[in-house]
């Protein structure tokens, strides 16, 4: 991998790092600072179809039953869709207030799809799925 790439991989590492860690302190603001404004999230049953919307879901929902949770995340790949797209593929799960580990109902297999803007590496659109018994 040529040094680009690995800055580049390091930087997209520390965008999903900075969400999740912006999840756990239940700051909606801080969590979608590394979103395009015309981000997607595709949640089962859901589309939200801008960073503000994205926001103001994610707040309502850190006030309400994600009050006081955080993540669980496992990268399963990265690869770079030529010199300004990415893919991450992972395996995660919420980890409500009080619990150690997501129960294996809970998991969620996670597309995300950054861009590179102005050298800087954005969420353009995030997609999960159940993790389905097999």
């Amino acid at each position: 991998m040529s040094d680009s790439r690995a800055e580049d991989e390091a930087a997209i590492q520390t965008v999903l790092a900075d969400s999740y860690k912006a999840w756990e302190a239940g700051d909606a603001e801080r969590m979608v600072a590394d979103y395009t404004a015309d981000a997607s999230a595709v949640i089962p049953g859901s589309l939200r179809g801008s960073r503000e919307v994205i926001r103001e879901s994610m707040a309502l929902a850190f006030e309400g039953p994600l009050k006081g949770s955080s993540t669980w995340n496992r990268e399963i790949s990265l690869r770079f869709v030529g010199r300004d797209a990415a893919i991450v593929l992972s395996e995660s799960g919420v980890l409500f207030a009080g619990q150690t580990e997501v129960p294996e109902a809970g998991r969620v297999n996670a597309t995300w799809v950054l861009e590179k803007r102005d050298g800087r590496w954005l969420i353009a659109a995030y997609h999960n799925s159940p993790v389905l018994a097999g």
